[in-house]
């Protein structure tokens, strides 16, 4: 897991720096202007290209001069750290650069993505000064925005930041009413040695359905909360421990209870997170349970060790991304009580317009402990009151996508952007 580093306002770190070797300015379809492959999940493209009228915005990566790759981790505060990465393409082959930008848990959406196109706009200007573009860049400095104060020395939080949340819905009908309440909580601490975490969730559902002969009634809760304490232990290591307490009338446990230390190795450094990541995790301790009603194992309360090992992986590069995970468990005291989970998705560019997305989870479950001993009734089944016994689970998707047409179309036009118009968003 990675470390965040401590917050900045809103500034502009250049990760490595960029050699420009002397060369002719380099001549490009459509008057010169620089051609831009904006990979980014979760920036508003309108903005950006609005901002920066002076490159053209492509859709393909195999047709672009610049691949702009954007990434995003959390920090501690509650803002997030954007990775930019530069990856030059055909004239500008081998031309890479790295800039971040740390944005504050209380900046506006308006001023993240101000923020944002500014540091794509920074990036930009070693490649389009090296076309006939570079002829109209002017270069300005604001102090005022760059003596932006950092985080106070004093900070009466001691970098703990903390949030609360509640929703509530209802429907009726004549013959039917649902409601649903949940809420949640949680805390947090995060250094570059120590990550501190509280959390809790809770929810109530409860249904009503009016029948020919009969009124049935379902009511599912559902409670947890956890602490978690983690040390670094340099740039590949992690050691911490952590609590769960939680309740739920589905899996018919009254009370579970699980506290269990844990490590981590992660094969590259931390700091490339937002790039790569394959981390394993191991963590050995003891799960108490106590049940609602008699198990099929005939039992209302038990405890056990038990230990737990994952691998995970997560990439995202110019071909596309990628992420994976694998889970294997088991009770310490019979290892034939296990379960073995493995989630997965692809998502890659194949050739220009064609992307494929393939992706699922499978599950071998050996481990149902609360599984309640008595037949289901039609009700709990149909209305999912209570979970069921079962040796697996599974679900997978598969899907390509494919567009055509100009790429070279950098105009926006908001109108009908709410309305009948949304349909070309």
């Amino acid at each position: 897991m990675p470390y965040p580093r401590t917050l900045h306002a809103l500034v502009l770190v250049a990760a490595s720096t960029v050699t420009l070797p002397a060369q002719e300015p380099v001549s490009e379809p459509g008057g010169g202007e620089l051609r831009v492959f904006l990979d980014c999940g979760f920036c508003d493209f309108d903005y950006v290209r609005t901002e920066t009228p002076w490159v053209s915005y492509v859709r393909d990566r195999t047709a672009a001069d610049v691949h702009v790759l954007v990434t995003r981790l959390n920090t501690g505060a509650g803002g997030s750290e954007y990775t930019l990465d530069f990856v030059g393409r055909g004239p500008f082959a081998g031309l890479t650069d790295t800039l971040r930008y740390v944005s504050r848990p209380t900046d506006t959406d308006e001023v993240v993505r101000a923020a944002l196109t500014r540091t794509i706009q920074l990036g930009l200007v070693p490649y389009a000064a090296r076309t006939p573009q570079g002829a109209g860049l002017r270069v300005s400095y604001s102090a005022d925005a760059a003596a932006a104060p950092a985080m106070p020395a004093d900070d009466p939080w001691h970098a703990w930041v903390f949030s609360v949340g509640a929703s509530t819905s209802l429907q009726r009908e004549s013959r039917q009413n649902e409601f649903r309440f949940s809420g949640d909580f949680g805390a947090r601490r995060i250094t570059p040695e120590w990550k501190f975490g509280v959390s809790g969730y809770g929810s109530v559902e409860r249904e009503r359905f009016t029948l020919e002969d009969r009124v049935v009634t379902s009511r599912r809760e559902s409670y947890q909360g956890g602490v978690v304490a983690v040390r670094s232990l340099g740039d590949h290591w992690g050691a911490g421990a952590e609590a769960v307490v939680s309740s739920s009338t589905f899996r018919n446990t009254e009370l579970a209870v699980r506290a269990a230390p844990a490590v981590e190795y992660s094969v590259w450094p931390y700091e490339v997170a937002t790039r790569r990541q394959l981390t394993l995790q191991y963590s050995v301790g003891v799960s108490s349970f106590r049940y609602r009603e008699e198990t099929i194992f005939d039992r209302l309360r038990e405890t056990r060790p038990t230990q737990s090992f994952v691998v995970g992986y997560d990439v995202r590069q110019p071909w596309g991304s990628a992420d994976a995970e694998l889970e294997a468990a088991a009770f310490l005291d019979d290892l034939t009580q296990n379960r073995l989970e493995f989630d997965a998705g692809l998502d890659v560019r194949l050739v220009r317009g064609l992307t494929l997305r393939v992706g699922g989870n499978a599950s071998l479950i050996r481990d149902q402990l609360s599984i309640v001993k008595r037949d289901a009734t039609p009700e709990e089944i149909l209305l999912q009151r209570r979970a069921l016994r079962t040796d697996y689970r599974y679900s997978a998707y598969v899907g390509l996508s494919y567009t055509f047409g100009s790429i070279f179309n950098s105009v926006v036009n908001p109108r009908f952007g709410s309305g009948p118009g949304n349909i070309l968003q």
